[in-house]
């Protein structure tokens, strides 16, 4: 059972206000409707795409984005930390065995590099996209619906970029991607229904400026996007409801802001709400860092924005909120991207330096937030490794600290390209990519309970699937990953990352649980039920401590706290309700969990 404390292994995180940080420049707004917006027809009654995939060792074009991202080259601050060994340095595997994968079978290869592999699992299925195809597979790995092109769903368009996500709170699919740096488009998808083989409202919307990178993420009031803008830095948000609802024009609301990015590839990520929405009206945390190797100004810091939507007035403000000082780190990489050694090969891969790795996923507990981050960092001329952090907000006062963090470097191998995630126990699952001069690129995981010491990634590696030969017609790998959390299932995580097969570029989807100790984590076993009997929604749970006090919430959906109660254990069980009369026929949210321990469930209740 993890409690909450205030600060981990390192007094870095302590805030500290830097004036570069501040400069918030909220310098120009701008309301975008969209150009086009189409229904489409089921997919399921689309013709799949022929894909000849015994031709999957062909080399693959290099996607057309290259030119838009400026590496972090070397430290240009001579005074810049560390100067030798990463202090945060994990440099032991786990002292646990290595966690075995549920479901493990091979994705899409996409038709261009790198293949952008991005997916996300619903209550029956798993939906991948690539550069430039997306899929839908049973949760077994079965063929359900595609291949199709990007293009068959979104307008034609099959430049890449896409990004699927699963919003549970809506039960909806969505699938986005770019258009080209001239004619600047962004394309949503959201299906009609929790069905990804049916209909899907589609939105084209054109951008002041080309989105490269695009990230997305779900809020309250919105579906929130950065990019790699490459000029002064935006905030995009989409107007959720009315998209859900098959609006012809929801808008999209445009906001620039400035912070420290010394001009490099650069693109913040917005807070994903997962296991509960926020409260309605909570503004959606923007994070990014800054090295103080751009110069004697800056520090080795997370930076957080608040960013606030109002849509009766069309308004998103972006505000500084903190800068979290972090133990030292090296965030620089070769100015031409050649960072990852490979065996057998000269050719170096792409690091992807420079920015936080999709998601921030971001969870409400009783009694504070947290968010989870990493990000590739250099800990030697010859190796990558992944710093990650878990951050706490204290939900009384609005500040947040670093709760934990850490290096992942327990070998002389690279790891790069991840994505991380936390479960409804605290539980931390990270995939990645490994390689080295004697290990082919590799699709990999690991992973630590709510109760491990901190700073610690406590399981040995697991090896989802080994890679073999090198990449040698380019260094482009990744871009990305993609870490997401079952939503039936709260401890499944779902990953789709690269790995290569006889050189050439290949992606996985796995799924796998972090093991508990009940003795350990008392609500590891726990059950928890909820229903509406017409007059009441009635809550109950089982397996769980004796005399624990436990808060019961029930939430509408936009996450307001309609009402809340404490209850308390007997011989492992307890039973309560709320009132059913006066609420407007819909879904709701109860929520059961512990104050200031990480453990709580979130159960959808339809009251009709």
């Amino acid at each position: 059972m993890k409690k909450l404390v205030l600060f981990g292994l390192f007094s870095f995180a302590l805030f500290s206000l830097s004036a570069f940080s501040q400069n918030d420049g909220n310098s120009e707004t701008e309301v975008i409707y969209p150009d086009k917006f189409v229904v489409t027809p089921t997919l399921r009654s689309m013709l799949p795409e022929m894909i000849d995939e015994s031709d999957e060792n062909r080399p693959k074009p290099e996607m057309k984005d290259r030119a838009l991202r400026v590496p972090f080259a070397e430290k240009t601050n001579p005074d810049a930390e560390p100067k030798g060994e990463d202090p945060a340095s994990q440099k032991v595997m786990g002292f646990k065995s290595t966690i075995p994968t549920l479901i493990n079978f091979i994705g899409q290869s996409g038709n261009g590099t790198p293949p952008d592999p991005t997916g996300a699992a619903g209550p029956d299925h798993f939906v991948q996209a690539v550069n430039s195809y997306y899929r839908i597979y049973s949760k077994t790995g079965g063929n359900v619906a595609g291949p199709f092109t990007l293009g068959s769903l979104l307008f034609g368009s099959n430049n890449g970029d896409p990004i699927v996500m699963y919003d549970k709170f809506a039960d909806r699919w969505i699938i986005t991607e770019f258009g080209t740096t001239t004619d600047k488009k962004i394309y949503i998808g959201i299906s009609k229904t929790n069905d990804p083989t049916g209909e899907y409202y589609t939105y084209q919307y054109t951008a002041s400026t080309f989105p490269d990178y695009l990230k997305f993420s779900i809020w309250t009031d919105g579906y929130y996007m950065t990019a790699n803008f490459n000029t002064s830095e935006k905030v995009m948000v989409f107007e959720r409801d009315v998209m859900l609802a098959g609006g012809a024009s929801p808008r999209m609301i445009s906001v620039s802001y400035n912070p420290p990015n010394a001009g490099y590839f650069f693109c913040p990520l917005s807070a994903f709400a997962d296991g509960q929405l926020p409260p309605a009206g909570t503004p959606c945390p923007i994070f990014s860092f800054e090295d103080d190797g751009w110069g004697a100004s800056y520090d080795d810091a997370i930076n957080i924005y608040n960013a606030t939507t109002n849509w009766t007035t069309g308004q998103v403000t972006v505000a500084f909120k903190q800068s979290l000082i972090a133990a030292p780190f090296d965030a620089s990489y070769d100015a031409g991207w050649f960072d990852i050694p490979q065996p057998g090969a000269t050719m170096k891969l792409d690091g992807i330096g420079g920015i936080f790795t999709f998601r921030a996923q971001h969870r409400v507990w009783t009694g504070y937030n947290s968010v989870v981050l990493n990000m590739g960092v250099k800990v030697s001329s010859t190796q990558r490794s992944i710093r990650w952090f878990e951050l706490h907000q204290d939900q009384s006062t609005g500040l947040w600290s670093i709760y934990q963090q850490s290096t992942y470097s327990p070998d002389t191998e690279s790891r790069w390209c991840g994505s991380i995630a936390m479960d409804d126990l605290g539980g931390i699952g990270l995939g990645y990519a490994k390689s080295s001069s004697t290990t082919s690129a590799s699709a990999c995981f690991t992973g630590r309970n709510g109760y491990d010491p901190l700073n610690q990634m406590t399981y040995t590696e697991t090896v989802a699937v080994a890679g073999s030969g090198a990449q040698t017609s380019m260094n482009r790998f990744g871009d990305y990953s993609h870490t997401s959390l079952d939503p039936s299932d709260g401890t499944i995580f779902w990953y789709t990352g690269e790995y290569l097969s006889s050189g050439s570029q290949r992606t996985r989807i796995f799924s796998f649980r972090i093991p508990y100790n009940t003795a350990l984590d008392e609500f590891a076993s726990s059950e928890i039920n909820a229903h509406s009997d017409g007059n009441n929604i009635v809550v109950n749970g089982n397996n769980m401590p004796n005399s624990e006090e436990l808060v019961v919430d029930l939430f509408d959906i936009k996450g307001v706290l309609l009402s809340g109660k404490k209850v308390v254990t007997s011989s492992g069980s307890f039973n309560t309700d709320f009132s059913a009369q006066g609420l407007t026929p819909g879904v709701y949210l109860v929520r059961v969990g512990k104050e200031n321990i990480a453990f709580q469930r979130v159960i959808k209740v339809s009251v009709q």
